[in-house]
């Protein structure tokens, strides 16, 4: 005898009762007929995980000042926007969520949708984060930065917004650096003439790994010579994703001057010691 088939809770237990079915079509999660879109799946995963991160910090925030801002860089489809608003904005009467995407035609259809779905305190700009920084629309301060899955340059351009807009959070799930490997490369002779260590990155395969991991060292340590607690834990199970690294940071307000000089020191001398001078003010702190 066949089984009956799964109802969409039993396939996808994070949904929620409250969930837009409609925002999960148009964001083709679920088919038009209602039904899990498994190419979508993995990344919906993610999203949720993700959710779960950053729904404590924005009600954090909420309890502290009664009110709360986001901001998502290199936003793509909105879909981690989207789901944030859809599950913690819709019902309250407070907050705004920014998505920050610099491709016209993405921001053209989440401004579409937004609007068809009356998320009203829902805003997009069509901007490169650098550009943010400066933008008109935007507030002085910023609660939250997220950026999922912000590609080599554009995870240390979210932090620098961050960082000027005196964020509480950040919210980083770095992907494909290839910026410090590609230094690393540069000054390879080199690096293998002064320390033994330089046989972590010798080969290649190695140099693209090592330097994935110690850009996000150096991440780390730019954001606690800045004043910030960081976390560093997985996103998910590796099987549904490489990209799997997630970084939490949470401004301290107490003074922390000696633990940021601390910081500050060991990040100077990773990149003396990595030959990535060139890359000091990337990192700056």
């Amino acid at each position: 005898m066949k089984a009956p088939a799964k109802t969409l809770q039993e396939q996808l237990p994070e949904l929620r009762p409250e969930q837009s079915l409609e925002l999960l079509k148009e964001l083709h999660i679920l088919t038009r007929e209602g039904k899990l879109n498994q190419d979508t799946r993995r990344k919906l995963k993610q999203v949720y995980h993700l959710v779960r991160f950053i729904e404590p910090l924005l009600d954090e925030v909420l309890g502290a000042r009664g009110d709360v801002t986001l901001a998502d860089h290199g936003a793509g489809k909105s879909y981690l926007g989207f789901i944030l608003y859809d599950l913690f904005f819709k019902n309250r009467s407070v907050g705004r969520v920014w998505g920050v995407e610099s491709r016209a035609e993405l921001v053209d259809k989440s401004r579409e949708l937004a609007t068809r779905l009356g998320f009203e305190r829902m805003a997009f700009l069509a901007t490169t984060v650098q550009q943010a920084l400066t933008h008109a629309d935007l507030p002085a301060q910023i609660d939250v930065v997220t950026a999922l899955h912000a590609c080599d340059t554009a995870t240390d351009d979210a932090i620098a917004f961050g960082l000027a807009k005196q964020s509480r959070f950040m919210v980083l799930v770095p992907c494909c650096q290839a910026e410090v490997a590609g230094v690393m490369r540069q000054h390879k002779a080199l690096s293998i003439k002064r320390s033994a260590l330089a046989e972590l990155w010798r080969h290649p395969l190695h140099t693209r790994e090592f330097g994935s991991q110690i850009t996000n060292v150096l991440r780390c340590l730019q954001l606690e010579a800045h004043g910030y607690n960081v976390t560093v834990t997985e996103l998910v199970g590796w099987e549904h994703s490489l990209k799997n690294e997630l970084i939490l940071a949470r401004r301290m307000d107490r003074d922390r001057a000696d633990h940021q000089a601390r910081a500050r020191e060991r990040l100077l001398q990773v990149l003396e010691e990595l030959n990535l001078q060139v890359l000091t003010q990337r990192f700056a702190a």
